[in-house]
């Protein structure tokens, strides 16, 4: 486990970890021994000399302070070491979690992730803090009372020794059994807590058809139940197995140690100091069911996380090359079933709309251009060069997204517009907001200071759109990828935000993936998109006077929008 611990964290922690085993091992260490000066306190209080017994304790008290101050280091370096490690990996987690292709974030990731980064970073680093110090106690312990024990009588000292390894035994076994039921129920835990968020995210769904009870999170609660009740009954018997086995043990030393009397081997001062030591030695070993279902749980979180690490981020270049210019090719690109050879080139400066049926890899276009994800086969290439060959950080200087889905974070309105550039000022903000039309902010009783809420809830659905093309503004990169960000809006805020469009478009590279014509027309060419391969390609007049594909689809808008009018006069 302590490999596992020290692979996720990294090697800037094994040095702390080695030395904070170190210090708990000779703190456990020094508790067995301080114990072998109860024989000579005994001797002295059941022998002829009990005031003599005044200077073992003596020094009893000065070997108790020398253990307190041992296991007070030992105990302080555990908690500091955990905090560090703990503080360390949420940056480490974050920072590859940044890094991992967004294909990786499927539906049930959320859940895992939202688990992982709260309870199971906590469980899993807090193994140093709060449980490697008692289980080192509770294993090196014992080992050193039996040792002293040897010393005090060999007979009985040899009889402890034989009991260690079927206490041993007996723990794996049982531990081994509940390894699968921990895992399970780990697995429906991830599970429920995606349903939680799937529940908190579907309120106005569930609030508008009148439902109380959400039925994949009911069934998920009841899987998550299930599988705890099979881990519970995994873990008793690891519990009571331990702790039956210790007694028994126990109490065949006690009839060892009683023979002994009787037979008169030993005297009655080591007898007691032995059951004594026995009791001292059984103590932790109780203790160890419990720590070992707690470490179990944290090498539960341990391997998912180390699982996470471990996924590979897209490769970064070993020699980042620098794009010419700002123009955008595919080349014979594959992309799972989504994309079939497609190929494609779009110069520097031009409007490009992409539009075509749901499904025919319109936005699968725009990730793999930001590289979201790697292509399955072909080439997708910005200002001539391969976007694997191109820095990240670099490629993300260059291209600016604005998404349909627009997602803001729970703070001000300009914290969210100083997202796409930190170091900006005031007025840089306020002037991207400016020429993104958020008039609106004056209105707000906050100004720019408003907060908008967790995922931008306290603004309308243009509203949010406009702050996102003031970031993209802001951000004033030569490339501009735009996914369908007018298809769910009214026609006056659609129109609002196409006037702050145009004020973004100008002068740059624009790929445009639109269904609504109006979007359409102000690009300079489109392609129409269907089944992953480009089908048709021209103007918006060349591609309505070819009949086609095209010109269906804006035959069927026309009418739509002539019917609209109608059955509004």
């Amino acid at each position: 486990m302590i490999r596992t611990l020290l692979r996720v964290t990294g090697p800037a922690y094994a040095g702390p970890m080695r030395r904070t085993i170190a210090l708990m091992t000779a703190a456990a260490v020094a508790e067995g021994l301080l114990l072998i000066l109860l024989v000579p306190i005994l001797r002295a209080l059941l022998g002829g000399d009990p005031a003599g017994v005044w200077q073992w304790l003596a020094r009893f008290a000065a070997a108790v302070a020398g253990y307190a101050v041992l296991r007070y280091a030992a105990d302080l370096a555990g908690m500091r070491v955990g905090t560090t490690m703990l503080r360390g990996m949420y940056h480490r987690l974050g920072d590859h979690l940044a890094r991992l292709p967004l294909g990786w974030y499927g539906t049930a990731r959320v859940g895992e992730v939202s688990a992982l980064a709260g309870r199971g970073l906590l469980a899993a680093l807090g193994v140093c803090a709060h449980l490697l110090g008692p289980f080192i106690t509770a294993c090196v312990t014992p080992l050193t009372v039996v040792a002293v024990m040897t010393v005090v009588d060999w007979r009985f000292g040899l009889a402890a020794l034989v009991a260690v390894p079927v206490v041993v035994a007996v723990q794996v076994g049982a531990a081994r059994a509940s390894v699968a039921a921990d895992a399970a129920t780990a697995a429906r835990g991830d599970e429920a807590a995606a349903r939680v968020v799937e529940y908190l995210q579907a309120q106005p769904v569930l609030r508008a058809g009148e439902q109380d009870l959400f039925i994949p999170l009911d069934d998920a609660l009841r899987e998550l139940e299930k599988a705890s009740r099979r881990q519970v009954r995994a873990v008793v018997p690891v519990a009571a197995g331990t702790a039956v086995t210790v007694q028994i043990v126990f109490t065949g030393l006690l009839a060892l140690g009683a023979w002994l009397a009787v037979d008169g081997s030993i005297g009655v001062p080591e007898l007691l100091a032995l059951l004594i030591l026995a009791s001292r030695a059984a103590d932790p070993l109780l203790s160890l069911a419990d720590v070992s279902g707690k470490l179990r749980a944290a090498r539960t979180e341990l391997d998912r996380l180390d699982r996470v690490l471990t996924t590979p981020p897209l490769p970064e270049p070993s020699r980042p090359v620098r794009p010419r210019d700002d123009g955008v090719q595919f080349d014979r690109v594959t992309f799972g079933d989504v994309l079939h050879g497609l190929s494609l080139t779009v110069p520097p400066g031009q409007r490009l709309a992409v539009t075509g049926p749901s499904g025919a890899g319109k936005s699968t276009m725009l990730r793999l251009i930001a590289r979201f994800h790697d292509t399955g086969g072909g080439t997708v290439r910005v200002g001539g060069a391969d976007v694997r060959d191109i820095g990240t950080e670099h490629l993300m200087s260059r291209i600016a997204i604005v998404f349909q889905d627009v997602r803001l974070f729970d703070g001000t309105i300009a914290d969210n517009v100083r997202l796409a550039r930190p170091a900006a000022s005031d007025d840089e903000v306020r002037a991207a907001g400016a020429a993104a039309g958020l008039d609106f902010v004056d209105r707000l009783p906050g100004g720019w200071d408003t907060r908008v809420g967790e995922g931008g809830t306290m603004l309308s659905g243009g509203e949010r759109q406009r702050v996102s093309i003031a970031r993209a503004l802001l951000k004033d990169t030569p490339i501009v990828l735009l996914d369908e960000i007018t298809s769910a809006l009214d026609p006056d805020t659609e129109s609002a935000v196409h006037d702050a469009l145009e004020r973004l478009l100008t002068g740059r590279t624009v790929i445009m993936v639109a269904h609504r014509m109006r979007t359409v027309r102000r690009a300079d060419r489109v392609v129409f998109l269907d089944g992953g391969r480009i089908v048709e390609d021209g103007t918006h007049d060349e591609l309505l006077e070819l009949g086609g594909r095209y010109a269906s689809y804006w035959n069927l808008s026309m009418s739509g929008k002539a019917a609209g009018k109608t059955s509004g006069k």
